[in-house]
């Protein structure tokens, strides 16, 4: 029973680190960012510099 429990929990954990390492090696993390503009809506690209300082100067 303990013998059988260890190699599970073992299975579990090199199943773990094998979906990190392809998580890892898939570089997908770069096409989940998200931006949001001005007006509230969701893009893929960044604000401009110019956006930005407007909104720093509403906050003060």
């Amino acid at each position: 029973m303990k013998k059988q429990l260890e190699k599970n929990r073992q299975k579990k954990k090199e199943d773990k680190a094998q979906r990190k390492q392809e998580r890892k090696e898939s570089g997908s993390s770069a096409e989940e960012i998200a931006y949001v503009d001005e007006f509230g809506n969701l893009t893929s690209t960044p604000p401009t510099q110019k956006q930005a300082s407007r909104d720093e100067d509403k906050k003060n």
